[in-house]
């Protein structure tokens, strides 16, 4: 009688999922182990590079890695899914029915068993019931809000550019509204003048950067809270040269079909609104399975990175909540909590399956970047060494930026196939156009 596979189910493809899954496929691969990976989406793209595939910098059809071919290579299964409910009693997940673009159910709901789960399902925009953000305004959780953006982007353009030709005296603008002065804020709207000055490049002769009228939203007393606040006023004033309306100070109160408005009134008319305001866990439609969340919807977990509630349970990235001993507040929500969340939960799952104590996770902060596009970049680095206190700009700060992603590839491709893609990714940027405008 062959023995039962232990049976790992991952639910998430962002950073910290797929990471997990290459590293537990290449351990274990088939033999004795089944590795599942389930995700809504049949490609990953790295959540910070979002704002580039929204502005239309990036092609996302380029840096996007399919996770079929990412599963045969690396000995893990991929199932296309939606979390429904987990049902800790069984020890089985509920994926919703999978359907097609006409509506017809494709594949009936279904339960996938397992040994252990990991939740990486990553976090969505918080919208903290404020009235019409969920009607009027677009997010940027997901590949396909991205290009919804940059499609409703390009046409306002053509407006602009149309309306300027039958008539140059025109006062015709692009009019975008950005709520949230966080990292994905800011560098949508320094991208957004970026992607802006290309466009003269490709069929729109008579539209340039000055016919945007970009209005970053912070409800915070700045943008940036993450950096020191030399390099985020720098930021705001990189921003505001480029022609950005920065309101800090300024929370919102409704969104409507053509405008923000704020606390003191003010309506802040918008052909495009794009809330990024803050995160909460991603939400699963069946509930929790009596797994601990706290007030945002994340699952709390202890500091190994098992949930509250059961040891064969983990969660990792954005949809988790761990606080760490000694520590103030939870591990944030950033890419780089994900990666090393990974290698943690990875450590863990072998330990138990051999018997032996998982250990805590220790969160070491790397600093935190923001690119100001092509413009700048500007961030702080080791701030678990000196507080956050060593300050970089320019080329360096770009480079360190740049860096971030790469490490990124080589953790989910490894070091040969990494590199490579890096070398592809270079001479890409000299071949391929500025702008994905289709």
């Amino acid at each position: 009688m062959t023995a039962k596979k232990t049976q790992i189910v991952i639910v998430g493809g962002g950073a910290g999922g797929l990471e997990l899954a290459r590293r537990l496929g290449a351990r274990y691969g088939r033999k004795r182990h089944d590795i599942i990976l389930v995700d809504r989406n049949h490609t990953h793209v790295w959540k910070p590079l979002l704002h580039e595939v929204a502005a239309g910098s990036l092609d996302a059809n380029l840096d996007e890695v399919g996770y079929r071919s990412h599963c045969h290579r690396w000995g893990y299964r991929f199932f296309p899914g939606t979390l429904e409910a987990i049902d800790p009693d069984e020890r089985e997940v509920i994926i919703a029915p999978l359907l097609d673009e006409d509506g017809s159910e494709l594949i009936a709901r279904h339960r996938i068993r397992f040994d252990y789960l990991v939740l990486a399902m990553g976090s969505v925009s918080n919208d903290f019931g404020t009235p019409g953000v969920r009607e009027h305004c677009i997010f940027l959780d997901s590949r396909i809000q991205a290009d919804r953006f940059r499609n409703r982007l390009l046409n306002h353009c053509l407006r602009v550019s149309h309306e300027m030709v039958a008539d140059p005296a025109s006062d015709a603008h692009v009019r975008i509204a950005i709520v949230g002065g966080g990292a994905t804020g800011v560098e949508l709207a320094a991208e957004l003048y970026n992607a802006a000055g290309a466009l003269r490049h490709y069929g729109l002769e008579v539209f340039d950067e000055d016919r945007l009228e970009v209005t970053l939203i912070e409800a915070g007393p700045r943008i940036l809270p993450a950096l020191p606040e030399k390099l985020a006023e720098a930021a705001q004033a990189e921003l505001e040269a480029l022609g950005v309306r920065v309101l800090a100070g300024t929370p919102v109160t409704e969104a409507t079909a053509d405008a923000i408005v704020t606390q003191s009134g003010e309506r802040i008319v918008a052909d495009l609104k794009l809330w990024a305001a803050g995160v909460r866990g991603a939400p699963v439609a069946g509930g929790s399975g009596g797994l601990e969340l706290n007030r945002i919807g994340q699952f709390v977990v202890r500091p190994t990175l098992q949930t509250t509630r059961d040891d064969r349970i983990f969660a990792i990235g954005d949809c988790c909540s761990c606080l760490l001993p000694g520590a103030e507040r939870p591990v944030p929500p950033r890419a780089q909590s994900a990666h090393q969340m990974a290698a943690t939960a990875w450590h863990n799952l072998v330990a138990l399956m051999e018997g032996r104590e998982p250990v805590a996770f220790r969160y070491h902060d790397h600093g935190s970047l923001v690119s100001l596009s092509r413009f700048s970049t500007v961030g702080s680095l080791m701030g678990n060494l000196i507080g956050g206190r060593m300050a970089i700009e320019g080329r360096l700060a770009r480079f360190v930026y740049t860096s971030l992603y790469r490490m990124h590839l080589i953790a989910i491709h490894g070091w040969l196939k990494g590199a490579a893609l890096i070398a592809v990714g270079q001479v890409n940027a000299i071949i391929r156009p500025r702008l994905k405008l289709h």
